[in-house]
């Protein structure tokens, strides 16, 4: 397997990590853990799991904010504009090869910090610049896209199939 990889030199942030392939499955967390190539933690062996059980050859999990946080307190209450723009840096790169399928996959998360909404707006730009498709796999009642690890009663992720996610119109309301 030939993966992707790309992170900060101290290894605080991680901007890219993923399988090559040609036809992959993106997905958007909030920020990433400690997942490494050939050391996955539990969100991405499910990412990995679903992108195969849905034909895709490949997955590439990317963030709204790209600095590595497995408890969401630990996440800087202030954004840090230069993570954010080598973070966009990266999105661009990835996204460039046009008509991608994007998993909307943040859950509730988004709503722990005022600038991911932000953070999010440009992600979602440089989406819709490269004719790129917004799907998730269920929104939660406050109409987030729902996590990869949602637990709700009844939930089952890998029969769950994907359905188009209005990103315009989940921007527009602010969630």
């Amino acid at each position: 397997m030939n993966w992707i990889y790309e992170h900060t030199e101290n290894n605080t942030a991680r901007f890219v990590l993923g399988t090559v392939g040609k036809t992959p499955l993106i997905c958007f967390g909030i920020n990433p853990s400690t997942a490494e190539p050939d050391n996955l933690d539990p969100t991405l062996v499910r990412v990995q799991k679903y992108a195969k059980q849905n034909y895709f050859d490949s997955w590439i999990m990317l963030n709204i904010y790209p600095q590595r946080a497995t408890i969401p307190n630990d996440i800087h209450f202030e954004v840090d504009n230069d993570l954010h723009k080598q973070n966009i840096e990266h999105i661009m790169q990835i996204l460039k090869r046009k008509h991608l399928t994007l998993w909307a996959a943040w859950g509730g998360a988004i709503s722990t910090r005022a600038y991911f909404m932000k953070c999010l707006t440009d992600i979602a730009k440089i989406a819709e610049k490269n004719e790129c498709n917004w799907v998730s796999v269920g929104e939660t009642c406050d109409g987030h896209p729902y996590h990869p690890l949602t637990r709700k009663k009844g939930f089952k992720l890998y029969s769950t199939p994907l359905i188009a996610f209005d990103m315009r119109k989940y921007i527009r309301a602010g969630r």
